[in-house]
């Protein structure tokens, strides 16, 4: 894609977008919530969908000329259900976020009790984070991970929610690198007579795949990002059975929601339909490999892993034993000087602001796209390990940024 077209209009939006797609060629990405979509996927989602207007649902739209959105709509619905088989799908959330507030609108009331995971230990900001709207219009209790395994505390959660007396309880993670236990959840949510949200949105591509269990059918409501590990369209997705379908759709639009973005769903369609080959399990299978195989060369090198390790595709260090005077701040800048780029990210006590905390996160999934197996991923820890040992030492940051540079060109992404 060389952008032709948008120089002739926008030389300055055509240098930006020439300089993001040599700037993602040429360097290593590690954050845990992003990957690299196929030229398909693109194509579908630059299509000429993006000028339609198609509030509603298939065969129920508010405008006319919908014919062809509602083919898209139902290719990418028909997927979802036979990747994940869940009895209902809504495939129109504009992202992960507006698809959990899209569950919290159809299923609570200003002032409910949402019961989730804290924020630095593993959980995300629209689980009811006071910043943003959720924490804002709900009372929000959190459960957290047992600081000395770094695993949740599945105990804990139950005698929290026994005493919170919660609406909904919300799994999942934004930062918890290990399996989730839905059922166990789930006992808890039914004993004290509360929906149950799974947040998939980091595995969403592991599960479809097998690599990790399952949510669907065990909790009420399945949420999900769409572009990380299933490497679709970006946006989000919503899961349930029958009995909630309609309050979900209504939920979505015209609860928080006009009219859906056409284009992400025509990205989402294909994307599905490329988790449907045989071959896409094989990259979760790798995806998950690589998370153990990165996070086996950490440790290696000296460094504290959260947990222990990794069930999934992501690792989480935590730099305080090893490196003490060192934030997850100085990390990233060190590392993304030499084309590596991952996240400062919180860890469970966290001391520090989450601003500069003091951890890393690091992800596969991307990586594992562009054709990195276990081998590559072991250096790629050592090299990271090498610049958090020195992050100041230019000879070390000028050798990284080296290897990094050959293999990145070893492992071509858009050619």
């Amino acid at each position: 894609m060389t952008y032709e077209t948008v120089r002739e209009t926008d030389p300055a939006v055509a240098d930006a977008l020439t300089g993001e797609r040599k700037r993602q060629n040429d360097t290593l990405a590690m954050i845990a919530s992003e990957n690299h979509v196929s030229e398909a996927v693109m194509e579908a989602q630059s299509s000429e969908l993006t000028n339609n207007y198609a509030e509603g649902y298939p065969e129920g739209r508010y405008y006319g000329g919908c014919e062809y959105a509602d083919d898209v709509e139902s290719l990418a619905i028909e997927r979802a259900t036979e990747l994940w088989g869940a009895e209902h799908v809504n495939v129109q959330p504009h992202s992960g976020s507006q698809a959990n507030m899209a569950v919290f609108t159809a299923i609570l009331e200003p002032g409910d009790t949402i019961l989730s995971l804290d924020l630095t230990h593993g959980g995300h900001l629209s689980h009811g984070h006071p910043a943003n709207a959720a924490g804002k219009l709900y009372d929000v209790e959190h459960y957290e991970v047992d600081e000395e395994t770094g695993r949740l505390d599945y105990a804990g959660l139950d005698d929290l929610a026994h005493s919170t007396d919660p609406d909904v309880i919300i799994s999942g993670f934004s930062a918890y690198p290990r399996t989730v236990d839905w059922e166990a959840i789930q006992e808890t949510a039914d004993a004290v007579d509360a929906y149950h949200l799974a947040d998939i949105a980091h595995i969403t591509g592991l599960v479809a795949a097998g690599e990790h269990p399952s949510p669907v059918g065990i909790v009420d409501f399945v949420t999900g990002s769409t572009h990380k590990t299933i490497r679709s369209g970006r946006g989000g997705i919503i899961m349930c059975s029958e009995e909630h379908a309609d309050d979900i759709d209504s939920a979505v639009f015209p609860g928080i929601q006009g009219g859906p973005l056409m284009h992400n769903v025509a990205g989402k369609a294909v994307g599905f339909g490329e988790a449907l080959d045989p071959e896409f399990e094989a990259y979760a299978a790798q995806v998950v490999e690589n998370g153990e195989a990165l996070g086996e060369a950490l440790k290696a090198n000296g460094l504290t892993l959260v947990s222990g390790g990794t069930d999934t595709h992501l690792v989480l260090v935590d730099l305080r034993p090893s490196h003490p005077d060192t934030t997850g701040k100085d990390v990233e800048a060190a590392l993304e000087e030499t084309g590596i780029v991952l996240n400062a990210n919180t860890v469970p006590g966290e001391t520090r602001s989450a601003f500069n905390p003091s951890g890393v996160r690091a992800g596969t999934p991307a990586l594992t796209t562009r054709g990195f197996e276990a081998k590559e991923m072991r250096e790629v820890g050592d090299l990271i390990a090498d610049v958090i040992d020195a992050p100041d030492d230019s000879t070390v940051i000028e050798h990284v940024s080296a290897r990094v540079d050959e293999l990145t060109d070893a492992n071509p992404l858009y050619e």
